[in-house]
């Protein structure tokens, strides 16, 4: 777990920084007339994508994990069909409790 948790901070201060080069750069883009200011959009254009394509990579990788989940449920509710009615029921009987509580 912990190093998901770290591969997850990893990801997000990539991305923060990514963003930030940008909004810096459109900044100064904003205050630049001429070639400059094109030459720093075009920058900013740049890590704009950047950060779009490591958010894509992420994207792949919680869908497979997701997958991976929902396989190892499936096997487990096959392999023990009565401990998962039995769990089902519990949090059934819970939630009943909880939205019954006024």
């Amino acid at each position: 777990m912990s190093q998901v948790h770290t591969n997850k901070e990893k990801f997000m201060t990539d991305i923060k920084s990514v963003l930030a080069d940008a909004e810096d750069l459109l900044k100064q883009a904003a205050n630049t007339t001429g070639e400059r200011a094109s030459e720093l959009s075009d920058k900013a254009l740049a890590l704009l994508k950047q950060a779009k394509e490591k958010a894509s990579d992420v994207q792949v990788v919680v869908v497979e994990k997701s997958k991976q989940a929902a396989r190892a449920t499936d096997d487990y509710v096959h392999d023990h069909p009565w401990q998962a009615v039995g769990i089902a029921a519990g949090i059934g009987v819970v939630i009943g409790l909880l939205l019954n509580r006024k």
